[in-house]
């Protein structure tokens, strides 16, 4: 059977994305923000990623037989709308809303998604729109993407979706069972959400910091167990402090926050700043020691018999790139394979919405086991871009790319790295990367100041050969996406020390070649020259900006940084005062 699903998400006014299954291989995925070149691409729709796809597969909208979307109408039968309505009692308009309108955010949706379906050339008379409840498409993301055979528990945690804000279920033979769902404002995404803004960060943006910041802490100073319970079976967030709405919200400077003053009253003022201070990375260890508490308490109760039975366990929404919780997660006895779908965000819906339609129509889909899903460029469109650019930059074609880059490397100097398809979620693997030599004394500090500027206790973080994995990390566990973190090995701690945290532990990509050979063969390199087979890496871009895309925004990026070397493809491209012999030698 032949079949073709787009995935579009964007739902939740953030993080569009499109997907595109055909008979079951995922093709092409790639995040608006990336195209239009603004972080998250809020209230935006999947414009410019769905007509990627659509062009990188050669296909035209007559061709898309289905299109999946990660949101759906809920019944009025559903206890979702009610809970919701009974919880935000101190706010009736909105508890009526829900009872009354309640899916008003779906159809509003939904016609913004056939307005972009229609600029794109699909005829709305043609094609099938397929709503899938947003916490099943984060539950296909995870089961479906992950291949697992046997009976696979499943676990979602973020924010909230139409009402839902956390899923625990199962898998089997390609089919989802929902146990239990919790709804908002009950939601223990939220709540890490409503701490990540006191601690003076972004939601959606700032909860990784909080993560980096929280090592430095102790979480015994302050006891968090006020802000939320999980008890019989039921978790509740306590709503005087924090996931509020309305005249419940903390006010400062015309902007409301989704936590109260209660919490200001309790915590004192809001953390301001780059500086993890004292008692703020307290906080932090504290939020993040009973995120992880009350998540491992949940997947106890609700799949502990499941992990028992067959030990597979696949995990997304947001909250699932707690790489702290999934490390604890991975030490659980009966936990034996943990899958965690790359982009466990929203851009993931995409995915989800499409692999659970795919499925559904008896067309299953592959295992994700890579994330390289985006546009890639030529050495001519490299070579035309610079051509084009303002900076008129200085560049050269290279042979043997892998050993020279190692050589500047090795040499200590960090190295704009864009090669191939571009990565699908939050994390550079290889793709659009900036890199380092691992051993080398303050290359971590040399990358902060040349273009990362970001706060200096948070960790960069390794990626390494599949033959290094082992005996670094201590462990065979799968991981190709940067979502765990492992306790890293004495020996190694002195071998690489810039890609190391505070705790000891590294967030780590352990990579098999055939996935991305090019950048496999740059670390076999980088072993010949220093004796580790191991990259620092992050993300190619400035602080606040979205991923590199295109090779006209790494130039912009590159000009716009004191970074020295930028290599696209084969393209070499080196400022003034830059060795270049470094790279040519």
């Amino acid at each position: 059977m032949s079949l073709t699903v787009l995935g579009l998400s964007g739902a939740l006014t953030h993080d569009p994305s499109a997907a595109l299954y055909i008979d079951g291989k995922l093709v092409a995925a790639a995040e608006e923000e990336r195209f239009v070149r603004d972080k998250h691409a809020k209230n935006r729709m999947p414009y410019e990623s769905a007509r990627f796809c659509l062009d990188f597969a050669g296909i035209k909208p007559k061709d898309v037989d289905v299109v999946a979307i990660p949101f759906a109408p809920i019944s009025l039968a559903d206890k979702a709308r009610w809970h919701y309505a009974k919880r935000y009692w101190y706010a009736p308009d909105r508890g009526l809303d829900a009872i009354l309108m309640g899916n008003r955010r779906f159809y509003r949706y939904r016609r913004r998604i056939q307005w972009c379906l229609q600029q794109l050339g699909f005829d709305l008379k043609k094609v099938e729109l397929v709503p899938v409840e947003h916490h099943l498409a984060h539950a296909s993301s995870a089961y479906h993407c992950s291949a697992f055979k046997q009976k696979t528990a499943i676990m979602g945690i973020d924010g909230k979706g139409e009402y839902a804000t956390t899923f625990f279920g199962w898998g089997e033979n390609g089919k989802i069972h929902k146990i239990k769902e919790f709804y908002d404002p009950d939601s223990l995404g939220g709540l890490y959400g409503a701490l990540t803004e006191f601690l003076g960060f972004d939601m959606l943006d700032g909860e990784y910091k909080v993560m980096g910041m929280a090592p430095y802490g102790d979480a015994e100073k302050y006891d968090f167990s006020r802000l939320a319970k999980f008890e019989n079976g039921e978790l509740v967030i306590n709503t005087d402090y924090a996931n509020v709405i309305g005249f419940r919200r903390y006010k400062e400077n015309g902007k409301g926050y989704y936590f109260s003053p209660k919490l200001i009253d309790w915590l004192g003022p809001k953390r301001e700043g780059d500086i993890a201070d004292d008692p703020y990375i307290h906080y932090a260890a504290s939020i993040q020691k009973l995120f992880e508490d009350l998540a491992l308490q949940m997947m106890d109760y609700y799949l502990g018999d499941i992990l028992r039975e067959t030990g597979k366990l696949a995990f997304a929404g947001g909250g699932a790139l707690n790489v702290k919780l999934n490390q604890k997660i991975i030490a659980r006895p009966e936990v034996k394979e943990l899958f965690v779908q790359p982009a466990s965000g929203d851009s993931g819906t995409a995915v989800g919405a499409a692999s659970y339609v795919s499925h559904g129509r008896g067309v299953p889909v592959e295992k994700m086991e890579h994330v390289y899903l985006g546009p890639s460029y030529t050495n001519e469109e490299v070579i035309a871009a610079c051509a084009k650019h303002a900076a008129r930059p200085v560049w050269q074609r290279i042979e043997a790319v892998p050993e020279r880059i190692a050589r500047i490397l090795a040499a200590g100097q960090p190295v704009a790295w864009f090669q191939g398809r571009m990565e699908f979620g939050p994390r550079a693997l290889g793709g659009r990367s900036i890199l380092g030599c691992p051993s080398a004394p303050g290359v971590a500090d040399r990358i902060n100041e040349q273009i990362k500027f970001r706060e200096r206790w948070r960790p960069f973080c390794p990626s390494m050969l599949d033959t290094v994995g082992p005996q670094m990390l201590q462990t065979e566990h799968p991981s190709p996406f940067m979502t765990f973190t492992f306790e890293v090995a004495e020996e190694w701690k002195s071998r690489v020390p810039e890609v190391v945290h505070e705790d000891g532990t590294a967030r780590a990509q352990v990579l098999r070649r055939e996935f991305n050979p090019r950048y496999y063969d740059l670390m076999v390199e980088l072993e010949k020259l220093t004796g580790n087979g191991v990259a620092l890496n992050t993300s190619l871009n400035r602080r606040g900006e979205p991923m590199i895309c295109s090779p006209t925004d790494a130039l912009n990026m590159f000009f716009g940084s004191d970074l020295q070397y930028l290599i696209m493809e084969d393209i070499l491209v080196v400022k003034d005062g830059a060795d270049v012999a470094l790279g040519l030698a």
